[in-house]
């Protein structure tokens, strides 16, 4: 059916005779066939979201509604794709009408000529329901592709064949209870704004290990968890984005670049590849999915651009597997929602932002969890989602950074002046928090005993008296306070400098693992503790800071991976010799 063009205001189009259309019905706008998404309906009027430049469209045109709401197609193929807000492949974009992509360009999704080797894991006879696997498909080496039966489907399995088939070959027949007889391929559509169904979602009892040591040590997230990354402009959110998801023990992850600037997409599509994933030793790009729709982009597809990745994220958890969705920026998110709000004359709320915009945010990070997935083998997997949010000014108390804190557990702030100080992650220890402490505790207690925790908890307390004796020594100078205060002066800067800052330029420093966080921190203070003790007997506090072994540790963090734990030892065994030889001398 089709109707007429009344009305265009940037991105919002209206139109008229659409009377037998539905809300969310996405729809083909003008001689060019933008794509476009129905908003709201007034009688046989709808307004229209359109998904690229309006410019030159004017009352008149043709609008033709498709039938079907916004939807994915989630097929082999995926990993390694580059897609933009609405799942156009770029890449197949550019081979098509070149650089400068046109208007209206239609190219499926997933590549329809490509052949794959589908391996059946059922036979003939075999009573199925929504979510079980038929077969499987290798798509990238480490990727083994679970073609499932969709979720709204059960029934017996008629006929399988392996073999070599493209994504819209019929791989298998599927006989529903009343006798109707479904041709099953290897690709699925699912609309973006409808969550996944699962069967149960459990509290999350994992860690998400990113290599980072103040984000894993510090402030851990679980998997199946949600974190927020907030920060002024330069305080490094795309740089701790990018270490997620270069290094975090996921399976999969889904990159959502949402409104940011391009040249940040350009280095994730140019490192990527090159990069190895310390798991598996292949490139990151083969368990990598990228959706681009930066700031040059049309504004509307921004707020399609985050259902698009976390349906994505949502097919690959229901295999199974631990995806990871990073989300930069939810801001800029925002900010597509704020414009369409405006311009469809709804009345606004803070700072012109819609007021649903908080329901916005929890309706997409709800879609994370840790969960058993529909099927009958019992198959467990999760969704870890990761925002950033770049609050103007740096100012916490906008109404994003509010939204997003009333939903999150993890909170890493950023700090502009950590960042100028070249101290990466620019992670301030004293604005953040996890919620996630309490149902990680045991998990870190059975892999590293119960001093895992002792010790986060301590280097935390000596980080905060940290901040209290600056105040005091800001007005009576570093001279003035006790032995024991000076010296947790000194334990706070050997955290900050020695564990909490890396330099992700180096393969050593870039990525740290849980044994040798923990070896580290437990280093530091042994320090701390052996020489409270020597200042107890009476030791110069000046000669213990300037013992040998104290340079050593500062260059622990630089020790090759295979040599760290003999290192490691052996400092601590030349640290207690030579604090115990300054606490021999005495005096002060």
């Amino acid at each position: 059916m089709s109707g007429k063009v009344v009305k265009v205001s940037g991105p919002l189009v209206v139109a008229t005779g659409l009377a037998d259309a539905n809300m969310s019905d996405v729809v083909r706008v003008g001689p060019q066939r933008l794509i476009g998404e129905i908003l709201t309906m007034k009688g046989d009027t709808a307004s229209i979201q359109v998904y690229e430049e309006t410019s030159g469209l004017g009352p008149g045109a043709e609008v033709v509604t498709t039938g079907a709401p916004m939807s994915v197609e989630l097929a082999p193929g995926m990993i390694e794709g580059i897609y933009d807000g609405i799942q156009r492949p770029l890449e197949r974009i550019v081979e098509k009408v070149g650089a400068c992509i046109t208007r209206g360009v239609e190219v499926p999704a997933v590549d329809r000529e490509k052949k794959w080797d589908f391996k059946a894991v059922v036979k003939p006879g075999a009573k199925v329901i929504g979510g079980d696997v038929i077969g499987t498909v290798q798509e990238t080496p480490v990727v083994l592709h679970k073609i499932m039966v969709p979720p709204n489907l059960k029934g017996t399995i008629q006929s399988i064949t392996s073999g070599s088939f493209n994504v819209t070959e019929t791989v298998a027949v599927l006989k529903k209870e009343d006798g109707d007889e479904v041709p099953l391929t290897m690709t699925q559509k699912w609309p973006v704004r409808v969550g996944r169904p699962y069967t149960t979602k459990y509290p999350p009892k994992r860690p998400l290990c990113s290599g980072q040591r103040i984000i894993d040590t510090m402030f851990p997230i679980a998997k199946g968890g949600t974190a927020a990354v907030p920060g002024p402009f330069g305080s490094g959110k795309t740089v701790v984005q990018h270490q997620l998801a270069k290094w975090s023990d996921v399976d999969i992850v889904v990159y959502i670049g949402c409104g940011e600037r391009g040249n940040e997409m350009t280095d994730v599509l140019r490192e990527f590849p090159e990069l190895r994933d310390p798991r598996t030793g292949e490139s990151l790009m083969k368990r990598t999915v990228l959706i681009a729709n930066t700031s040059d982009m049309p504004v509307a597809a921004r707020e399609a651009s985050v259902y698009t990745g976390i349906t994505i994220a949502e097919y690959f958890r229901d295999m199974g597997y631990d995806v990871a969705v990073i989300a930069d920026s939810t801001s800029r998110w925002a900010e597509a929602l704020r414009e369409m709000s405006g311009r469809l004359e709804e009345m606004p709320g803070e700072e012109g932002y819609p007021a649903y915009l908080a329901s916005r945010l929890a309706q997409f990070y709800e879609r994370a969890g840790s969960v058993e997935c529909i099927g009958s083998d019992e198959r467990r997997g999760s969704l870890t989602a990761v925002g950033a949010v770049s609050p103007p000014g740096g100012d916490l108390s906008e109404p994003v950074s509010q939204a997003t804190m009333r939903i999150v557990k993890v909170f890493w702030a950023l700090d502009s002046s950590l960042a100028y100080r070249r101290h990466f992650p620019a992670i301030n220890w004293l604005n953040s928090y996890s919620l996630y402490l309490d149902s990680l505790k045991p998990w870190f207690d059975e892999n590293f005993g119960e001093a895992f925790m002792r010790n986060r908890a301590q280097a935390m307390s000596i980080l905060q008296n940290e901040a209290s004796l600056n105040e005091i020594v800001q007005l009576v100078g570093k001279d003035s306070l006790s032995p024991a205060d000076q010296l947790t002066l000194e334990t706070a800067r050997m955290v900050r400098e020695d564990f909490l800052q890396q330099n992700a330029f180096t393969d050593i420093d870039g990525y740290s693992s849980y044994d040798r966080q923990e070896k580290l921190l437990s280093m530091i203070l042994e320090y701390d503790k052996l020489c409270r003790a020597a200042i107890a007997k009476g030791a110069d506090v000046m000669k213990l800071f300037s013992i040998p072994v104290r340079e050593t540790i500062g260059r622990a963090k630089s020790v090759p991976v295979e040599q760290y734990k003999d290192a490691y030892a052996q400092m601590r065994d030349d640290m207690a010799r030579q604090i115990d030889e300054v606490a021999a001398q005495g005096g002060f």
